[in-house]
């Protein structure tokens, strides 16, 4: 992916080496998904959802600012971030602006270890995450490890896929998609719950696919594998994948993010025609 002299964000927080918080929500997502498997999904906040869904009761929390020793490569990561940040802020932008709307960007929070949210306290085994609360993405860097070493998803289109993924749900939550989703998941029984979880973050993966749309057609930044590199990624954090790699079997009734061929179809779709007319909300489940 090319980014030579592109822009930084200035929608950054940097909280590498905080630490502390009176409370910490440990994985936060009550059974949806098998406890083994969680520090590998990406996607939706776990503890967001559960926030929405009544489950998770937050108070105050504080950080202490500790010493942090950052590396080059890190430094080059978030750089990285920054970057791809900026690229959705444009490109969404323009989308909503064609749409009549507003785009308000959301901050990137970059943390090592365990952060404090308005969504809860969350640690680095969750995953990079948004939390709708306070409308921030929050990433612990060395997931872009864990996905090289366990996920056999490098690459930096596969980085960029997810960044891309939680500005999905950044989307889905100005355009009350998000909310409504939420709320509809109250009122359901675990297994619809788990449905609608799945088509909402099945939607983040297609605006991902958008945003890769447009950026592609604004900039030429995408050389010819970088979509697989996403591809690549989106299969690896496929529900069926990860619980077969992780129990060896899947249990589709649990499935909170969607299967593999699900979520690289979605990015796909998103990429190859980068219309927002389109939802996963208006497909019947077996047909997504």
């Amino acid at each position: 992916m090319r980014l030579n002299g592109r822009r930084e964000s200035s929608n950054f927080e940097d909280r590498r080496g905080m630490s502390g918080g009176q409370k910490v929500a440990g994985m936060g997502i009550g059974g949806l998904i098998i406890a083994g498997i969680i520090s590998l999904l990406m996607g939706g906040n776990p503890l967001d959802l559960l926030q929405q869904m009544g489950g998770l009761n937050v108070g105050e929390t504080t950080e202490v600012q500790g010493e942090y020793q950052s590396t080059p490569e890190e430094e080059e990561q978030v750089k990285f971030c920054k970057q791809i940040l900026a690229s959705t802020e444009d490109v969404w932008t323009k989308v909503f602006e064609s749409m009549g709307r507003t785009y308000t960007p959301p901050t990137l929070v970059v943390f090592s270890g365990s952060v404090q949210t308005n969504c809860g306290g969350a640690t680095s085994a969750v995953g990079p995450f948004y939390c709708s609360a306070d409308q921030k993405l929050y990433i612990d860097l060395s997931f872009f490890r864990q996905m090289e070493t366990q996920l056999k998803s490098g690459g930096d289109f596969a980085r960029a896929y997810v960044i891309a993924h939680e500005v999905g749900h950044h989307v889905e939550n100005l355009l009350g998609i998000l909310g409504k989703c939420h709320s509809q998941m109250q009122r359901v029984n675990k297994v619809e719950a788990n449905k609608l979880s799945v088509k909402l973050e099945l939607l983040a993966d297609y605006y991902a696919g958008v945003w890769a749309h447009y950026e592609d057609k604004q900039f030429g930044s995408l050389d010819s594998g970088d979509l697989m590199e996403a591809i690549n990624c989106a299969e690896h954090i496929g529900d069926d994948y990860l619980q077969k790699q992780a129990q060896g079997y899947s249990q589709p009734e649990s499935f909170t993010h969607g299967r593999a061929d699900q979520r690289m179809r979605w990015l796909k779709r998103g990429y190859d025609t980068g219309d927002m007319n389109t939802t996963t909300f208006s497909f019947d489940y077996d047909k997504l």
